[in-house]
């Protein structure tokens, strides 16, 4: 019956995209279009969240459709329930943006129609219980998605990002589809249930973890397979761009889960998967934050974070696969409950701050940070969820990124235990990138917070910004509430994961968190490690209020008022205020000559001479140019050859095919 429920939901959304193909021509269209949008996955939330608490049996349902012999078959248990939670919870928050920010979408008759399908996409992907309905599923989220990236179309780079966004779909399309080939075997058994039962061979079963690895990398952000991610992110309206950022990556971490996890059997793992995994998550998040540091796009920036944060959560789950392949089911558990925390806090945040940036855009019309900086005094309360969202991130308590992140540290402490010496110095490299990933990425939101929000206005359009509107607020402080809610309670979060990582291994699962005293995490034992956001957040006001008192009460009661520092510059002209570029400077010095091959070019002119100095940065993507260019340049070389194949006469043609069906013959003759 809730399954039913759940398909029937679906429908609407399906149908309230067809109802988008008319609703820009008729007053108040999009508004009942985002309305219907944020019932439909407010239900599904609600749905799901309870089917998760219940604890209850996985249900399936099996209707007629699809492959005659196959038939549609769906199920929802623990995994899919946590994920239909992540989508709807981002889905709903994102419709309710919508209601404000759809006012002012330029071409709303490019992204209505396709906003609900993509809602609908990623919730039957993590219902499809066989592998036709999972890839149908999977290529529905990523067509509608690629036609919400091209909604704004008429501009040349998102021309790039959507045509580099549907090459790397199919990619991903293509490896998990040979995937579930190796899963099904020669018996073609496509359904999930018969792939749980099955036993793969050693060799396949690798096989088939490094192309889930490969295909839901490629859709997740992974490197090297990020490329698309911060290009198709920012072209994206900006709702939409939090559900593909904080939401869609999340779908294809569940396609990880599912087939590596679930379909193969994370007992059956072997330890080098999860130093695979592992070390494919440390380089992940170092890199992505690097990126980011260097981008002066705001939402570009939040592109390349979500890399780093995908990274993370990687890691979380490469543990994980190490831990269960030397049958240590305790600190799997941890590790797995820490990659799974992660996903829900990165989908809060995220979102969050792809929807502040949103607002900006909306009030400025700018996403450079060199043209914004002064909106705190007039975007106040987009200002403070920002500030939250950057909080929260950066891994600051007592905001949620911080237990998740804490958590995985807990689980890399615990690799001492592990009997392969290549983990032994593996797993401690990788905890050394992630603390380094943490400390960028504080530096990365205090450049992006302080160079859009502080200081003195860059332009006329950052000194002429308002407000947004009521909407988009309550949709920013809904998330903001959340990142708090979960930071400063995080063991009902954990016990909530609970019958989700019992599932995935082999029934182990954390102690319950609930009847620990104060609400205190104690993820390992009490003697080893433990964490109270509350008190956390308890300390951290009264001892900032009784800072602020003694301030107030003991420092001189007389008003003394002075310049701002001017850096040595005693110009007004917000020009020589820090900009991004000199906040990155440093950074770009130290890691960029070996990252992305930095160089910096100066030019003085000699006393006299009126001509301005220049300084010039070139920076290089050494991922690009060295692994994609080359492919890209040979297929067009390639087609550009065969370009003379469309021009060939009828006979030709009739060659041509009958030389084709003469090697086909041989191939085969000589095959048998």
């Amino acid at each position: 019956m809730l399954l039913t429920l759940l398909l029937v939901l679906l429908l609407v959304l399906l149908a309230a995209g067809g109802y988008g193909t008319v609703a820009p021509a008729r007053p108040q269209g999009s508004r009942y279009l985002y309305s219907v949008s944020l019932a439909v996955c407010t239900v599904l939330l609600l749905l799901a969240l309870a089917h998760l608490l219940s604890g209850r049996e996985p249900l399936h349902l099996s209707l007629p459709l699809g492959l005659p012999w196959l038939g549609l078959h769906l199920r929802l248990d623990a995994l899919s329930a946590f994920f239909l939670v992540v989508v709807n919870l981002g889905g709903a928050v994102a419709s309710l943006f919508g209601l404000g920010y759809g006012a002012h979408e330029r071409e709303p008759e490019r992204v209505l129609p396709f906003y609900p399908a993509f809602l609908a996409g990623m919730n039957l992907v993590l219902l499809a219980d066989d592998a036709f309905a999972f890839l149908f599923a999977w290529e529905f989220m990523s067509i509608s998605s690629w036609a919400l990236v091209m909604a704004h179309h008429r501009e040349p780079a998102n021309l790039r990002a959507g045509y580099l966004y549907l090459v790397m779909a199919c990619f991903g399309t293509l490896a998990l589809l040979l995937a579930f080939g190796l899963l099904a075997g020669v018996d073609g058994g496509y359904g999930f249930a018969a792939m749980r039962a099955s036993q793969t061979p050693p060799a396949l079963a690798a096989l088939v973890l490094v192309l889930a690895l490969l295909g839901a990398g490629s859709k997740a952000g992974l490197v090297p397979l990020h490329v698309w991610l911060p290009l198709a992110h920012p072209a994206a309206p900006s709702h939409v761009s939090a559900l593909m950022s904080g939401v869609m990556t999340k779908v294809a971490v569940y396609g990880f889960i599912r087939i590596v996890f679930d379909l193969l059997g994370g007992e059956s793992a072997v330890w080098w998967w999860g130093g695979l995994v592992l070390a494919a998550g440390g380089v992940t998040a170092v890199l992505g934050v690097l990126y980011a540091l260097m981008q002066h796009d705001l939402k570009r920036l939040l592109a390349y974070h979500t890399v780093e944060n995908i990274g993370i959560i990687f890691i979380g789950l490469g543990l994980a696969l190490a831990f269960q392949a030397n049958l240590m089911y305790f600190n799997a558990a941890l590790a797995l409950t820490a990659a799974l925390f992660h996903v829900l806090n990165h989908s809060l945040f995220k979102s969050l701050l792809f929807l502040g940036a949103g607002a900006v855009l909306t009030a400025t019309g700018e996403r450079d940070m060199e043209r914004l900086g002064g909106l705190i005094h007039r975007m106040p309360h987009t200002a403070l969820a920002f500030l939250i969202g950057s909080a929260a991130i950066s891994a600051l308590p007592p905001l949620n990124g911080f237990v998740s992140e804490w958590m995985t540290f807990q689980a890399i402490l615990n690799s001492p235990e592990l009997p392969q010496w290549l983990l032994k110095f593996l797993v401690p490299a990788v905890g050394a990138l992630l603390a380094l990933s943490a400390a960028l990425a504080a530096a990365c939101f205090v450049k992006a917070f302080g160079i859009t929000f502080l200081g003195r206005p860059r332009s006329p359009a950052a000194a002429d910004a308002g407000e947004t509107d009521r909407f988009s607020l309550s949709a920013m402080f809904v998330l903001a509430g959340l990142c708090l809610l979960a930071g400063v309670l995080p063991g009902l979060v954990v016990d909530g994961l609970g019958p989700v990582v019992g599932l995935l291994n082999g029934g182990a699962r954390l102690t319950d968190q609930y009847h620990q005293p104060w609400l205190t995490l104690v993820p390992v034992g009490p003697l080893k490690s433990s964490y109270n956001g509350l008190l956390v957040m308890l300390f951290m006001a009264v001892s900032g209020v009784a800072a602020a008192l003694l301030i107030h009460r003991f420092a001189s009661s007389a008003v003394r008022r002075g310049p701002a520092w001017d850096c040595g510059f005693p110009d007004a002209s917000p020009a020589t205020q820090y900009t991004a570029g000199s906040f990155a400077q440093p950074i770009r010095r130290v890691f960029g000559s070996l990252v992305f091959q930095a160089r910096e070019r100066v030019t003085m002119p000699p006393p006299g001479d009126l001509r301005p100095a220049r300084l010039e940065v070139e920076l290089h993507d050494p991922v690009w140019e060295r692994a994609y260019a080359p492919i890209a340049a040979a297929v067009i070389a390639v087609s550009t050859r065969a370009n003379v194949l469309q021009y060939l006469t009828i006979r030709r043609y009739l060659s041509l095919v009958f030389g084709a069906l003469v090697v086909l013959l041989l191939g085969m003759a000589l095959w048998r």
